[in-house]
């Protein structure tokens, strides 16, 4: 079980919580593939993901995307609104293991 959540420690986050970061990632990527085209899933996780950056601030994590996700998916045959849509609910599942792998309550 990891120590209890240190907002402050979250600035250094590959330092204080790799592991938990890891299991938050890994976590919603087991549930998203599950339910949606893995070609997909991997783009989305591969080549926009890498490059998205967990952050905590004013109570919430949220997950701050790179620039133009859309135009960094190569490879994968999907609509823009599919492609919107899975990324979006990726992102909450990555948010939602954040608190639940952090230990910390979600937001009213």
């Amino acid at each position: 079980m990891a120590a209890e959540f240190d907002p402050d420690k979250f600035e250094d986050k590959y330092v204080h919580y790799f592991p938990e970061l890891q299991r938050a990632y890994k976590n919603a990527f087991n549930q998203m593939n599950e339910r949606y085209d893995s070609e997909l899933v991997h783009g989305i996780d591969q080549m926009v993901l890498n490059e998205s950056e967990p952050t905590y601030e004013d109570g919430q994590f949220r997950v701050e995307l790179p620039d133009n996700p859309r135009d960094r998916l190569q490879g994968v045959l999907v609509d823009d609104e599919t492609f919107e849509a899975t990324l979006e609910e990726y992102v909450e599942r990555i948010e939602a293991e954040l608190y639940r792998t952090l230990g910390v309550d979600t937001p009213e």
